[in-house]
């Protein structure tokens, strides 16, 4: 009896592999008539097409296109999350590497995300004004190749930026898109691609930019903006035409009317972000500082026949020279003498640090809000150098670049409220500084001559502010009348130049 049931099951065993082997028969041919790519021959351990069938239906899956998560990776300082100000790309949308994102803001700067692989944009994670987190997802990008999908999840396994990664995600003002080629050529000619303004899309440098900066040899300037503006005084006669500030196109007038109210009919409640949550922490810092103000009247009359007759030479060197290289490099000669006024106080007020740098900030007035880049190391500066510094300065806040490197480490700071036209002020130190100054408009006012005669005169107002904690009064007044008597003799500046 068993070995009937022996001999019944072997049978039966049989039959089913003949069924089996007739199915993949079939299965095959009906692939095989559809022309699919050539596989590599194989068979089974007893020469049946078993292995073959499972061979074709794995190649069949691996033609499916992966979707991989593109994430938002740390961009450093502590940010743990950035507001989403731009969308570049929709769903749909065809992307190739290096193609721009999205833009997302911090409190310290903003950031254009780019594309590291070629595909299609199948879905946004963020609408704008989002709030996006960093090793979060932000895109999800259809590729077109299966190997970079296990790229893809080596990378986003730890939210921190790999350094493959860094090169595609550029902080604005410090990091700049440029292919390799371009880059070596900025690096065998001992050119920085930050000075470098590119013209390619996106703000890409190009290897023409590199040439024209070669070419010039004066450093890449752009035509300056109307967001912020120098000192100019007014014309002479009122005939003549009002000069210009030197920020402001030619052709472009600033507006004669003030915009009308709009009235939505309901409050609008919206959370505080990027570089207006910045401004707040620096001003809540700065309430703890015990500011005490002084103000002065400079007479800049010889300065501005100085100025006018150095401008011209200026420009042929491709620099716009205007009043504030020279307010600045006074400002640095007067810290020489002074320089408790460029030191900073812990936040336990038991050391003082005097800084051996004069990083002098410039209050600037951009579509992002009030920023104040620094010029670095003025006491190591000429005048031409410092406005060579400002233009590149000026045409990185009027396109927006403006990044931690131009906006960290200021020791002092000076704003010219003047631009915009007022005299007076009273600044706010930015923390961790000690002073800053507020520089009106030069205006043409009456003034008596040694003969006793009324004269017109180029008059400027300076307001300072000091932190009461370390700097007393009389030492302000004693820096402000050094500074003023650089300015309205501005050829005693040349005894102290290095």
């Amino acid at each position: 009896m068993a070995a009937v049931t022996r001999g019944s099951f072997s049978a039966l065993r049989l039959l089913l592999v003949q069924q089996y082997r007739r199915r993949c028969f079939r299965t095959q041919n009906l692939r095989l008539s559809r022309k699919p790519p050539p596989a590599p021959p194989c068979s089974g351990w007893d020469g049946s097409p078993q292995v073959s069938c499972r061979r074709t239906l794995r190649t069949a899956v691996a033609w499916r296109r992966p979707v991989v998560q593109f994430k938002l990776s740390d961009i450093g300082e502590g940010i743990m999350e950035v507001t989403v100000k731009e969308w570049y790309v929709k769903e749909g949308d065809k992307v190739s590497q290096f193609d721009s994102i999205c833009e997302v803001q911090s409190d310290k700067a903003s950031v254009t995300i780019t594309s590291r692989y070629d595909g299609v944009i199948r879905k946004l994670y963020y609408d704008v004004d989002g709030t996006a987190l960093v090793g979060k997802p932000l895109v999800d990008i259809e590729t077109e190749s299966g190997s970079e999908l296990s790229q893809e999840e080596d990378v986003v396994e730890t939210p921190a930026m790999t350094r493959e990664e860094h090169t595609h995600q550029e902080i604005k003002g410090h990091k700049t898109q440029a292919t390799p080629a371009v880059r070596r050529l900025a690096m065998e000619n001992n050119i920085k691609l930050s000075e470098v303004v590119g013209t390619g899309k996106d703000g890409r440098i190009l290897k023409e930019d590199i040439l024209n900066f070669l070419a010039k040899q004066t450093g890449a300037i752009l035509p300056p903006a109307p967001l912020f503006q120098e000192i100019q005084p007014p014309a002479p006669a009122p005939a003549a035409p009002a000069a210009r500030p030197v920020s402001t196109p030619a052709g472009v007038e600033p507006p004669t009317t003030t915009p009308k109210p709009v009235f939505t009919g309901k409050d609008v409640t919206e959370p505080l972000k990027g570089f207006h949550r910045a401004m707040v922490k620096t001003m809540m810092a700065a309430l703890k500082i015990p500011h005490f103000g002084y103000c002065d009247d400079v007479d800049l009359s010889r300065l501005v026949l100085l100025r006018s007759e150095l401008k011209p030479t200026a420009e042929r060197r491709g620099v716009k020279l205007s009043y504030m290289p020279f307010f600045i490099k006074a400002a640095s000669l007067g810290l020489l003498h002074f320089p408790i006024l460029n030191s900073s106080l812990d936040e336990g007020c038991q050391n003082i640090t005097y800084k051996a740098s004069h990083n002098i900030g410039l209050a600037m007035d951009t579509s992002q809000g009030l920023l104040v880049p620094n010029v670095k190391n003025v006491q190591l500066l000429s005048v031409f150098e410092i406005a060579q510094e400002l233009n590149r300065l000026q045409a990185l806040g009027a396109a927006g670049q403006l990044g931690k490197a131009e906006l960290s480490g200021g020791t002092f700071t000076l704003s010219n409220i003047g631009s915009i036209g007022g005299t007076y002020a009273k600044p706010v130190i930015l923390p961790p500084e000690v002073a800053i100054g507020a520089l009106g408009k030069i205006q043409v006012l009456p003034r008596f001559d040694p003969d006793g005669r009324v004269i017109p005169a180029h008059i400027m107002k300076v307001s300072w502010s000091a932190d009461h904690r370390i700097i007393d009064g009389a030492t302000m007044c004693r820096f402000s009348n050094l500074w003023r008597e650089y300015l309205e003799n501005p050829a005693s500046m040349v005894l102290d130049l290095k």
